[in-house]
């Protein structure tokens, strides 16, 4: 079965003095940005590709998450949160005004088809296929804000804390909101 889980090491609570450094070098040095990319890069991408469910959109929407970082990073400033937490909210921001200006249904790219025909079994091809796209229209059919919190919690392995500090609410919020979440989510896929 598909599963939304990919392996993601612990976060900390609030950027590392060799992070404030490096974000403060980025401010004056583009360059060194490149190296906030390259720590960051594929969280971001995860969790757009979770919330557009392509892998092309989710590239692009990751490009126009470090173009506008890069763009504001100089109106960064460190709160005690870390830095993901602000690189988490631009591609909020990002996927949203994207969702809206695309209301259309997600196409299944040509070579992804093609790659997997050439792989093996095709019933057992069809059958792991419908159940991805059975558990994709069950988590896009939640909540913009209940996506963003199982991307946070099951893909990349956050704390009720950490998730909190993104989105803005208190850990037992939080905690209270994934219950929920799992609920409405079981409840939608057995209604597909």
């Amino acid at each position: 079965m598909f599963s939304l889980v990919e392996s993601s090491p612990a976060r900390s609570d609030g950027p590392s003095s060799d992070e404030r450094e490096l974000i403060e070098r980025a401010k004056r040095d583009p360059e060194a940005f490149g190296l906030l990319y390259e720590r960051y890069v594929a969280q971001i991408y995860r969790y757009l590709y979770y919330r557009t469910g392509n892998s092309q959109d989710a590239e692009d929407l990751t490009a126009r998450t470090f173009y506008r970082a890069l763009e504001h990073l100089h109106r960064y400033q460190e709160r005690g949160l870390p830095f993901t937490a602000w690189l988490y909210r631009i591609a909020h921001n990002i996927v949203v005004n994207w969702q809206r200006d695309r209301r259309r249904r997600p196409v299944v790219a040509l070579d992804y088809v093609v790659t997997r025909a050439a792989e093996g079994d095709p019933q057992e091809m069809l059958e792991e296929e419908e159940e991805r796209e059975s558990l994709m229209r069950a988590f896009q059919s939640l909540a913009p804000d209940r996506q963003e919190l199982l991307i946070l919690k099951v893909v990349e392995g956050m704390s009720n804390a950490q998730i909190g500090a993104i989105m803005g609410r208190s850990e037992g919020a939080i905690k209270s909101l994934y219950h929920r979440t799992l609920l409405e989510l079981k409840r939608n896929l057995e209604g597909i």
